[in-house]
């Protein structure tokens, strides 16, 4: 893979009713229907607006043999309205519901963690190796009889492999890591292969963005070392709903398709389905057609940089940036605001004007253009390169050059090498700006520069647009971040000629998301909630409401919201606190992985959820992580 060309992932094409994907079609869009799959008419209604959205495929939970026959119904009724395009079942825990859906509608989706091993209870089994190979025997037998229903009626399958439903076999010899997702996932494309069945799609979710981006990198490799080329699915699973779930599935998905990888995608939000397929279209259309064909970028990539198994790249200490410590955000602010929202950003960028000490952001660092520094405490300049031979005159503590790679020239390298107190604030017009910025980092590294990076990234979307910027921004950085590569993040909306900017508010919070959204940086409680399906056990948009209103005021916590246990507790392990439809109108809230109180009346839930937090004292607000 290139790391700085965009060049889509060469894939097969894999048949799926008359909306065929990969193998050089379009990205496939789709969502997933939140009605019980027994009630027909609720399920038609909703696969009907979220087709007239602009999806390709619905989605619809089948827990049972009775729900998947009435697949049957809702597909028939959809065509008798003029909706032929294809519907997916979804299966969770029994093999024998998959047999029956593979004949009646286009697509199967099964859980490899869940489709012949038992559910998930996190504990640790021995086995030899005979004894895993038995049981690697038994799901090839039952995954044959699968395979051997979608040859004869045309069926797609999808191995849809989730972080929080692996299996405890794989956990067991595997761990709860990368490699044991991808190895999930592998065990049945192998069996396909070998059953010579070949209209397969892949996906790997996690709600963890570190995860899900390392375990899809990893799985790519994996299918080019065994010769597969299945295309691929993607996905941000239980991201949210708001805008931290579009910024949260924009830095995942966007940091994937960005690299050419993904077929098709789904946007998991907690909000009427119908809502996603918008949000999946801009993404899609904003990474691959503001790419697409652009001019080449000439650069060698760091053999320190492991693709597959990124690392933070170590950079030198130049005040509060670099040399490890958290990323910064540095908020432009030419019109010498002082407006700030929940969160202050770390430095503020003023141009050539620096506004009096009065007017100023209490506690944020200062940066002006180096012609107008004067040297007054807690402001520092900031360089074009034709400016670097006047930094040596310059005591400031801490310096920063406006830098894009085409001017990354030797004399700038050689300054940089002189003068360790400088950050490199990166910039780029490129088409693929994200193909120039990694260049100019790996040019710095191959020198072997520490020179600390923040990412500038400057839009024109203007307050009509801010969906538009936050996806924009996610999708830009959230691969600088998952690559290691950034020391902070600067993001500038600019607006269209007699359009309203964005509050500065707006663009400093999209920051912090961001950073929040790649495990870069916490400043926020996060909510890990699940999208819904006919499997939901509560009300899960007024439950989401519920929680985060009476947890606004936590910071730094980790509150996961599931509407059932296919992924609850699995899918938020790394959660403080679990939420998880247990029962029809019944609850159970975890501690973690440990589950502290069952069948809990739903109207109860939240309330105990907040004693829980506050008996273990962390029911105040904590020190946020921007000072």
């Amino acid at each position: 893979m290139d790391l700085f060309n965009y060049q889509p992932r060469a894939s097969r094409q894999v048949r799926v009713g008359n909306r065929p994907l990969g193998g050089g079609q379009p990205i496939r869009l789709q969502s997933m229907t939140t009605r019980p799959t027994t009630d027909t008419a609720g399920c038609v209604e909703q696969a009907m607006r979220i087709f007239d959205a602009g999806a390709d495929y619905v989605r619809l939970t089948t827990q049972g043999t009775r729900e998947a026959e009435n697949l049957r119904a809702i597909r028939d009724e959809l065509r008798r309205r003029g909706y032929d395009r294809p519907l997916v079942a979804d299966v969770h825990f029994n093999p024998n519901v998959a047999d029956v859906a593979a004949a009646i509608v286009e697509k199967v989706r099964i859980n490899p963690g869940n489709y012949v091993d038992p559910a998930r209870t996190f504990k640790h089994l021995e086995y030899t190796d005979e004894e895993y190979a038995a049981e690697l025997r038994r799901l090839e037998e039952r995954f044959g009889r699968l395979l051997a229903v979608c040859r004869e009626h045309g069926t797609a399958l999808r191995i849809g492999v989730n972080h929080g439903s692996l299996s405890d076999r794989i956990m067991s010899r595997y761990g709860d890591t990368p490699a044991g997702i991808v190895e999930s996932c592998m065990e049945f494309l192998r069996v396909c292969v070998r059953e010579d069945f070949r209209d397969v799609v892949v996906s790997i979710k996690a709600s963890n963005t570190v995860v899900m981006v390392r375990s899809v990198r990893l799985l790519c490799d994996a299918m080019r070392r065994e010769g597969m080329d299945f295309p691929l699915h993607l996905g941000v699973t239980e991201a949210g709903e708001g805008e931290d779930g579009r910024i949260k599935s924009a830095a995942g998905i966007g940091a994937l398709l960005a690299d050419g990888i993904g077929d098709t995608i789904r946007v998991s939000l907690s909000e009427e389905p119908e809502r996603e397929v918008p949000v999946a279209y801009k993404l899609a259309a904003y990474v691959v057609r503001s790419r697409s064909g652009h001019a080449f970028i000439p650069a060698e990539p760091c053999p320190l940089f492991d693709y597959l198994n990124p690392v933070r790249r170590a950079t030198c200490p130049a005040g509060p940036l670099g040399g490890g410590q958290v990323p910064v955000v540095i908020s432009v602010r030419l019109d010498g605001s002082a407006a700030t929202g929940s969160l202050r950003p770390d430095f503020v960028y003023c141009g050539a004007h620096l506004p009096v000490a009065a007017d100023r952001i209490p506690g944020a660092g200062y940066i002006v253009d180096a012609a107008a520094w004067t040297g007054e405490e807690n402001t520092y300049p900031a360089y074009p390169p034709h400016l670097l031979m006047t930094v040596g005159a310059c005591g400031a503590p801490l310096k920063f050059l406006f830098l894009s790679y085409p001017l990354l020239t030797d004399e700038v390298r050689a300054c940089l090498r002189l003068h360790p107190e400088m950050v490199v604030i990166a910039q780029s017009g490129h088409a693929n700006r994200l193909g120039e910025q990694r260049a100019l980092v790996h040019d710095l590294w191959n020198a072997g520069i520490p020179t600390p990076v923040v990412f500038f990234q400057q839009y024109s979307c203007g307050q009509a647009g801010k969906e538009d910027f936050q996806l924009r921004a996610a999708a830009d950085m959230g691969p600088l971040l998952f690559d290691g590569l950034a020391d902070g993040v600067c993001l500038y909306d600019e607006a269209p000629r007699g359009a309203r900017p964005l509050p500065h508010a707006v663009q400093d919070e999209t920051a912090f998301a961001i950073l929040q959204a790649t495990r870069a940086r916490t400043t926020k409680t996060e909510y890990i909630s699940c999208p819904g399906c006919g499997r939901t056990l509560y009300d899960l948009p007024g439950t989401i409401a519920r929680v985060k209103a009476a947890t606004a005021h936590l910071t730094g916590l980790k509150i996961g919201i599931m509407g059932c246990i296919v992924n609850g507790p699995g899918e938020m392990a790394d959660a403080d606190y679990g939420y998880v439809g247990a029962a029809r109108g019944k609850v159970s809230l975890y501690r973690g992985r440990v589950c502290v109180e069952k069948n809990i009346p739903a109207e109860e839930a939240v309330d105990r959820l907040l004693a829980l937090i506050e008996r273990d004292g962390r029911g105040t607000a904590a020190p946020s992580a921007d000072g």
